[in-house]
């Protein structure tokens, strides 16, 4: 259905400008004068119109071709009762369906700056709901009914739970991910992300893995959509070290698989300077033997087994792996036996495997 608009004699725009419309194209093959590329803008409004209804342009371009063959029906009719000879006929219709081409592209032209002002509209809905997302406000009701109200302007139906992904542009421009309309994708940002709702349902990370073929990235736990916050800060952490190649960079890694990188390793002065205090009894050795050392330490603190048991995991002789516990027992004295103290050794340790520096 076209738009209804009236002019001040209460008639249709719409009326007016197909008149005007037919009086040009009339005008211009009687006197040759004018431009037949030049259309009323009534006809940019008829695609507005079709895309501010939720339409295609089907319907609108049916109603065109109905109107040319009722037009021409009739053309032919006079034709033929004046005896106007058949090539005349056949260039009237050709223009006739040239100008018809002219005033679709029209309307398509209508129809695409509408679609472009209604998308950059919901972009920047979307921008707002996504700070309020991340913004660590805590979950107040006041909090979620203005979530719920900024989600329904995009048509969002807010989740319960969601998990945050944040994705590393590909060295060479790649196709946006093939999200559905369920999943809010912010590709505006340097480090496109995507807000993910009830991630744990059933067949949603395979789909996810597939939409996401060709890029690279990092996925946050399922959290509540109030905490949404949370699980971008896990994605983050993520891929910084993806970045700094700690952590795989091969398609989109999931945090909750890499828990351990994650908490040892993000806060690089805090390890190193642990690392530092408690490892100082190591600088009486070189740096092979004290790495071997620091390796049976940590064999020695992650399973509390026995010189057999150590040294299958390291690959040596039970006597080496006796002898270096000797030895580890005089640089650190009574303070291995001390928890806390082994507790803190593994931490430090383990953050030097996962870097690389241990074996």
């Amino acid at each position: 259905m076209l738009p209804v608009i009236l002019d001040q004699n209460g008639v249709p725009m719409s009326l007016i400008g197909i008149r005007r419309a037919l009086e040009q194209f009339v005008e211009h093959l009687a006197t040759g004068l004018g431009n037949p590329h030049q259309h009323p803008p009534v006809f940019q409004e008829f695609g507005r119109g079709e895309l501010l209804s939720g339409r295609s342009l089907d319907s609108l371009q049916a109603i065109y071709r109905l109107g040319v063959r009722l037009a021409w029906r009739r053309l032919a009719e006079i034709g033929q009762q004046a005896d106007i000879p058949a090539p005349a006929m056949y260039e009237l219709a050709e223009s006739g369906f040239q100008y018809l081409d002219g005033l679709v592209a029209e309307s398509v032209r209508g129809y695409a700056e509408a679609a472009a002002r209604k998308a950059g509209e919901r972009l920047r809905l979307q921008r707002g709901l996504l700070d309020m997302l991340f913004a660590d406000h805590g979950n107040t009701d006041s909090r979620r009914s203005m979530l719920t109200e900024r989600a329904a302007r995009i048509g969002w139906p807010l989740p319960e739970n969601v998990a945050v992904a944040v994705l590393l542009r590909p060295a060479r421009e790649a196709v946006p991910p093939a999200v559905g309309n369920d999943v809010l994708l912010d590709m505006e940002r340097e480090q496109p992300l995507m807000v993910v709702p009830e991630p744990d349902a059933a067949g949603r990370a395979e789909l996810l893995r597939r939409a996401v073929s060709g890029w690279t990235g990092a996925v946050g736990p399922p959290v509540p959509v109030a905490q949404a916050a949370k699980s971008l800060r896990w994605a983050q952490s993520a891929v910084d070290l993806m970045e700094r190649g700690l952590l795989d960079s091969g398609g989109l890694l999931d945090c909750t698989e890499h828990t351990e990188a994650l908490v040892l390793l993000p806060p690089t002065e805090l390890i190193d300077d642990l690392g530092r205090r408690l490892l100082a009894p190591l600088k009486e050795c070189g740096p092979s033997h004290g790495r071997r050392l620091a390796e049976t330490l940590l064999a020695w603190l992650e399973t509390r087994g026995g010189a057999p048991e150590i040294a299958v995991r390291l690959g040596v002789h039970p006597q080496t792996v006796r002898y270096r516990l000797r030895q580890i027992r005089e640089l650190w004295g009574e303070g291995i036996d001390d928890p806390d103290h082994r507790f803190e050794l593994e931490l430090v340790l383990r953050a030097r495997r996962l870097r690389g520096e241990l074996g």
